[in-house]
């Protein structure tokens, strides 16, 4: 059985997160540049089997796409034709950076940590990764 990989994708910066193999844990992977991301993917797929990448998708109160879609389709679109043998699921990701950034303030973490955005976004991509596995374990899986 293979990883699971959780993409926060952002303009600047992506978050990473990834299971264990056996898909128990979810964990904070990296951060990486935008323009970097694909580059990475393919470095880390070299090494450890995928079976699945969740991207976060942005969403309005509404439930209408965010206009962060924007950046992610084009994103979307170039994961599909590198990886075209690993299936893509986008998972609901509001309130995963609020979630990341009050997580931080509640283990007491400084200021100076709390304002990293890097590890905001690894944290998101976690956070991703942890809710779809729980929503999979329902028996919903709800985007």
């Amino acid at each position: 059985m293979g990883r699971i990989l959780a993409i926060d994708y952002g303009k600047k910066r992506v978050g990473i997160a990834v299971t264990d193999p056996a898909r128990i844990i979810a964990t904070g992977l990296q951060t990486v540049l935008s323009h970097e991301v694909l580059k990475f993917l393919q470095d880390y797929t070299a090494k450890e089997k995928i079976d699945l990448f969740v991207v976060g998708h942005p969403k309005q109160m509404d439930n209408t796409d965010s206009e962060s879609m924007m950046y992610i389709t084009p994103f979307l679109k170039a994961l599909r034709r590198k990886f075209p043998d690993i299936p893509i699921e986008m998972y609901d990701e509001r309130f995963t950076s609020v979630l990341a950034h009050k997580a931080l303030i509640e283990g007491g973490a400084k200021k100076k940590v709390r304002q990293d955005k890097a590890l905001i976004d690894k944290m998101s991509a976690t956070i991703i990764l942890t809710s779809y596995m729980e929503a999979r374990k329902r028996g919903n899986k709800e985007d």
